[in-house]
């Protein structure tokens, strides 16, 4: 007579930290004999893996708990993890009476344990911060086949007064290199070629003998990696050594996500970013240099406390300057427990103030990056077929230096490498068509 089989489904909210975690507490759960399904109708385990980074997020989490109360089996366990368990802790227990389970990023060891007592009516919150869990025994379940998110970093130092990660995820640190070497050199023997190393602000790593540039010469030169990206850095550790690795190793693709936030120096320094506006275009100007074609991104922020016209058209101008390839743009989302929600009150922006300097913003972005692309028409890449695409019969690709170009072909594809003509833009992303699947890679199992 078989055992029954406990299922456990998780939904993940955030950034790609978010998503390895849940890969990481699949891997946990998974090894104590629980089935991973991909709808929550029915599961004996329910987490849901949080944001705390806007409150909007936050509010689509306490909605979606009410959903799922409606549609919970009886005796079903919901928890609640990530960074806004972290935040809210024992908070969540009460505004949600049908959750069992709050558990911060550094809690996860423990879930199968939490789990136990929960079926047997426990309510438990588990947020202590452990400086020296990296869950290095864990084998995460992946969602993705074709890439892999390796945490090399986690929590952080810097304190940007606008940021509540720091009170979610704890003092920065480092797991150690060897060990993110054997994660990597894992994902590839399971048929993965394309790596990303997270962290906080992941050029700062330092294990207390290897900094960021040893960590990407290392990682780069496993056999069979093809394509190493990294994210999130901070302007202010692209070192010389850093920047040659990127140069250097072949498997370092060529783009940077590289957070900008404002453009403005007073602003900059009200955030605690520790930059100025120079120093940031100067980071600019170094990556370019060594680094032919490079792609940048960005995240900026509009409505920061005591930001002026004059201030915002500061940012503008650097957005103009440098002509990046994509920002992630938001208005400013005060954070309970975070400096700047301590600021005078004078200093806040005015909603509508702040709601017209984003869509500006949003506009200027875009000029900037369909001009850009629309001289890239005719060029050809590699780019590496990541999933079926939301519009028509097309296929998500993505090329080394980041653009997304959708092309026509099969399910088949997904996993190969192949290299395209881009044929058109929309200015955001591009159409292409295939040229040659020379030494395209099969299908990852």
């Amino acid at each position: 007579m078989s055992s029954v089989v406990r299922t456990v489904y998780v939904e993940t909210y955030g950034c790609q930290m978010n998503v390895s975690d849940s890969e990481l507490m699949l891997g946990k759960l998974a090894a104590e004999g629980y089935a991973p399904v991909d709808s929550p109708d029915g599961a004996d385990v329910i987490l849901v893996n949080t944001c705390a980074i806007r409150d909007h997020a936050e509010q689509r989490v306490i909605g979606r708990l009410g959903e799922l109360k409606r549609s919970m089996k009886p005796g079903s366990i919901v928890g609640v993890t990530g960074c806004m368990a972290q935040r809210l802790g024992p908070r969540l227990l009460t505004q949600a009476k049908h959750v069992s389970l709050v558990v911060g990023p550094d809690g996860y060891r423990a879930l199968p344990q939490l789990v136990a007592r929960a079926q047997g009516g426990a309510r438990e919150v588990a947020t202590s911060f452990d400086l020296e869990e990296h869950y290095e025994d864990f084998a995460p379940r992946r969602f993705d086949k074709v890439k892999a998110w390796i945490p090399v970093q986690r929590g952080c130092d810097y304190k940007c007064t606008y940021c509540i990660v720091p009170y979610t995820r704890g003092p920065e640190r480092s797991r150690k290199l060897a060990d993110a070497v054997r994660e990597a050199e894992q994902a590839v023997a399971d048929g993965i070629a394309e790596i990303t190393l997270l962290g906080q602000t992941v050029n700062s790593y330092h294990d207390g003998t290897h900094d960021f540039a040893d960590l990407l010469r290392a990682v780069g030169a496993v056999p069979g990696l093809r394509r190493l990206r990294f994210t999130s850095p901070h302007p202010n550790d692209f070192s010389d050594r850093v920047i040659a690795a990127m140069a250097e190793v072949p498997a370092v693709c060529e783009h940077v996500h590289l957070p900008l936030q404002s453009g403005s120096t007073s602003v900059l320094k009200r955030m605690l970013r520790r930059y100025t506006r120079e120093e940031y275009l100067d980071c600019v100007r170094r990556l370019r240099a060594a680094i032919p074609g490079l792609g940048l991104t960005t995240d900026v922020i509009v409505g920061f406390p005591g930001e002026t016209d004059a201030d915002f058209e500061e940012t503008l101008s650097v957005v103009r300057e440098v002509v990046f390839d994509d920002a992630y743009t938001f208005k400013f989302s005060p954070r309970e427990g975070t400096p700047a929600t301590r600021m005078p009150s004078e200093l806040t922006v005015p909603d509508e103030v702040a709601t017209e300097r984003l869509e500006r913003l949003i506009e200027t972005v875009r000029t900037g990056s369909r001009a850009r692309n629309l001289t890239l028409l005719g060029s050809r890449r590699e780019v590496l077929v990541e999933k079926l695409a939301r519009r028509g019969e097309l296929l998500q690709t993505r090329s080394r230096d980041f653009k997304t170009v959708l092309i026509g072909g099969d399910e088949s594809l997904i996993g190969r490498y192949v290299n395209v003509e881009l044929t058109g833009t929309t200015g955001s992303t591009f159409t292409g068509s295939v040229v040659s699947d020379r030494g395209a890679l099969p299908v990852a199992s």
